[in-house]
């Protein structure tokens, strides 16, 4: 079993108040580990050597905790979440999270149920849906705390797959690049008809120096119903 170092990234994480106990370190450890063995069968990520995998995934995604604390026991999904990046970071150093990881291809989520079997997590849960299907689906719309996404689309467009899961005064947080201000100047009209206020942008670099930016918004009122559209017209014209 390959050791990631999770505790190199252990008193960093104490700095913003994120406690890396045993079990968190060991789940992180093991995730990984079945990360790279079935990333061999099916493609879920480029990054695969464990110094990169522990600060370009592990400690990226809990940099999220830093900037955005969900209440205790939120609902969150993540829209798009591939190989479950941040979800399932975030579940394991917050088990208290009710997760739902979305993703339309299915042989991602068989491997994310492995993990979720692996390492004994409660309270979470893959769909396979679209996510143009689940913000328009009335299981899911408007129904979670927080929703996040990572190196899903850009911003105009992912705010509309995203905002309409949004409660009313919960919250859409995109981990983005270093584009995150000029794709967000972009989201003027798509904020107002999906609810969204303007957000807050807080930008981060990683030890390795590549810039990391989360894009925090609040949601103000309801989506406009007609939204999600179909992904043709969300990509030809975006908001």
């Amino acid at each position: 079993m390959i050791d990631f170092g999770i505790e190199k990234i252990e008193p960093l994480c104490k700095e913003f108040g994120v406690l890396l106990d045993d079990e968190k370190k060991r789940n992180l450890n093991l995730y990984g580990n079945l990360l790279l063995e079935w990333n061999e069968k099916i493609n879920l990520t480029a990054i695969t050597e464990p110094e990169e995998v522990l600060y370009k995934h592990f400690y990226d995604c809990l940099l999220f905790l830093k900037h955005f604390s969900p209440k205790e026991n939120a609902s969150l999904a993540d829209v798009g979440t591939g190989a479950g990046f941040p979800a399932m970071v975030l579940k394991i150093a917050r088990p208290d999270l009710d997760v739902t990881l979305i993703d339309s291809l299915n042989k991602r989520l068989i491997f994310l149920n492995e993990v979720i079997d692996k390492l004994g997590l409660q309270k979470i849960k893959t769909v396979h849906i679209r996510a143009e299907e689940a913000g328009k689906s009335k299981l899911y719309r408007e129904k979670f705390d927080v929703v996040t996404a990572r190196a899903v689309a850009n911003l105009p467009v992912l705010c509309e797959y995203c905002a309409p899961l949004v409660k009313v005064e919960g919250n859409f947080v995109a981990m983005k690049g270093p584009s995150a201000n000029e794709e967000a100047e972009k989201c003027g009209n798509a904020e107002k008809v999906l609810g969204l206020n303007n957000p807050k942008i807080i930008c981060e670099t990683l030890p390795e120096n590549s810039k990391r930016a989360f894009v925090i918004y609040k949601k103000i009122s309801q989506s406009a119903p007609k939204y999600p559209r179909k992904p043709s017209d969300i990509s030809k014209q975006p908001l």
